[in-house]
């Protein structure tokens, strides 16, 4: 009896020792058979997956017009991401440290300096708009009532103060030394025949000092930012078919080596598009320019 009592027991735990292998392999099939993960996401491969761009921008009219395309963009798998910046320096320093795919807000020769100054190496992937720069009045509401020693204010930043001060040349004011460029500065001009007093500010303080000052060459994203339209409000403008509007178009910008990231080609045509360009043309009646 107590032989049998044995084998009964032997018998008894080799099949419970069989049973619980059994559970176990049928556990790991289990989990052989489930759906691949993504060690990035932690989502399914085969699950579709939106690309995010991050893209900065000055406020006006860059981050309006972004928010069209964004629209656009969705519709094709980009999820469009904008930050806004109110200077003109962080947003490239963010394209060249990578925390911005791209930028939208400044022209090439802007883009030339700052790379030369910051030894950074950002690079257009392409054009979309002009903003005409304006001279706009201050206690001064004319040209022709402009007193000897009034004052003007103009962009205190290499390039747009050139550019400032080539309107100034434009409307007989001003005329700076001959074979000067894009380059130039208040020690560049020759004559002044009303002794006008050139301020250079912070393009940002502009519209903010201009009921101190006769008047203003604001750049065209602060004046619209202000309520200003370079073709209603303006004194001046500078001419369409001019050298700056040829030269100062607003670019998008990536750090060198990324220009043809999918991604970035598609949110440069889609800023061409027509919807876009309609906006431009509907929203900012001249003050903003499509040059596409």
């Amino acid at each position: 009896m107590k032989k049998i009592l044995k084998v009964f027991l032997i018998v008894t735990l080799i099949a419970a020792i069989f049973s619980g292998c059994s559970g176990n392999q049928a556990k790991t099939n289990t989990q052989n058979t489930a759906e691949p993960q993504n060690t990035a996401t932690g989502t399914p491969d085969n699950a579709t997956e939106k690309t995010t761009l991050v893209v900065g921008a000055s406020v006006t009219p860059h981050a309006e017009i972004l928010q069209v395309a964004k629209e656009i963009l969705a519709e094709k798998g980009i999820d469009l991401k904008i930050v806004e910046f109110t200077d003109y320096v962080q947003p490239n320093l963010n394209v060249e440290s990578g925390e911005l795919d791209a930028n939208y807000f400044q022209h090439q020769p802007y883009l030339d300096q700052f790379n030369l100054d910051h030894k950074t190496n950002i690079v257009s992937v392409g054009a979309i708009h002009y903003e005409p720069f304006g001279i706009y009045p201050g206690k001064t509401d004319s040209l022709d009532k402009l007193a000897d020693g009034a004052t003007i204010t103009v962009p205190n930043d290499g390039t747009n103060e050139a550019r400032a001060l080539f309107l100034l040349q434009d409307l007989g004011l001003i005329k700076l030394r001959d074979g000067i460029d894009f380059t130039a500065t208040i020690l560049d001009i020759e004559e002044n025949p009303k002794n006008l007093k050139i301020v250079e500010l912070e393009a940002a303080q502009l519209t903010l000092s201009l009921q101190d000052v006769d008047m203003a060459v604001i750049n065209g994203n602060y004046a619209i930012q202000a309520g200003l339209n370079a073709k209603t409000d303006a004194l001046a403008i500078e001419a369409k078919e001019s050298e700056a509007a040829q030269t100062y178009a607003n670019i998008v910008c990536v750090k060198k080596g990324n220009e043809n990231n999918p991604a970035v080609q598609e949110l440069l045509n889609t800023l061409k598009s027509d919807k876009v360009k309609k906006f431009i043309e509907d929203t900012y009646e001249g003050a903003v320019v499509p040059i596409f």
